[in-house]
């Protein structure tokens, strides 16, 4: 049975794509899943920061069950598929928390959209990644090209894309797309959550918000939301929502 499981450990949610019969592909129940801890870990304030990791550690994510989309009609493939699939990308790029891809052997195709979703990622030396896509007559579908062209050289995206290539973990450290290779990238990745003990949840979020307006990660989004908490946060807030239930004027005060 193909699945998410949540752990945590101290501070870290670990999230664990756990099909490793199937290499780890992402079937629309898992996508599901993925979407749900996503929601779930916004709201959870102990939680310093999510890793993403697979199970079996011989590959991290072999991209979308062939047999879950497959057999679908043109229609249900873009409409279902493919844009649900691209929603819940995106949910996971904008969580509040920093995101690690813990990257034990292949991520290719889906699984490298997925890691390029996260806001770093660290890799074994077996590692290689890659766009095996145009092999079985279709295209990245998950947000890929788009946010890996941000994050690697143009050229390597399209050796993946255009020329079936797949890229080693030396290389993807090379173009800084890897912040680490490590021969536990789990272990790795909860290390850099446990030295977050030293930094500001609150600051860490807003600076997160800000990297992600800067590069267009959902920019109108990250906008309001850092405009939202600045209000929320002053004495006119709490003024505005007094006066309305008490049904007079505000007082603001401008501090």
């Amino acid at each position: 049975m193909s699945r998410v499981s949540l752990e945590i450990r101290n501070r870290a949610a670990l999230l664990w794509l756990d099909n490793p019969r199937r290499a780890n592909s992402l079937t629309m129940e898992m996508l599901e899943s993925l979407e749900h801890y996503a929601c779930r870990l916004d709201e959870e304030t102990e939680i310093r920061a999510v890793i993403l990791a697979g199970r079996g550690g011989r590959i991290f994510c072999s991209g979308a069950d062939i047999t879950a989309w497959g057999d679908l009609s043109p229609t249900k493939f873009a409409r279902i598929w493919v844009r649900q699939g691209h929603r819940i990308f995106d949910r996971l790029a904008r969580l509040s928390k920093p995101t690690i891809a813990a990257i034990s052997g292949a991520a290719l195709g889906g699984g490298l959209e997925l890691a390029a979703a996260c806001d770093i990622r660290m890799m074994n030396r077996e590692t290689v990644i890659g766009l095996p896509e145009t092999g079985v007559g279709i295209v990245p579908g998950w947000s890929g090209t788009q946010r890996l062209v941000r994050l690697l050289p143009e050229p390597m995206v399209k050796e993946m894309l255009l020329f079936g290539r797949r890229i080693s973990a030396e290389r993807a450290l090379a173009a800084g797309f890897a912040a680490e290779l490590a021969d536990d990238p789990v272990g790795a990745a909860l290390e850099i959550v446990e030295r977050m003990e030293k930094t500001s949840p609150r600051a860490t979020e807003a600076g997160k918000f800000m990297i992600h307006a800067a590069v267009g990660e959902d920019r109108a989004a990250m906008v309001d939301a850092l405009a939202g908490g600045m209000v929320a946060a002053i004495a006119d807030r709490k003024e505005g929502v007094e006066a309305f239930r008490e049904k007079r004027q505000p007082r603001f005060s401008n501090e």
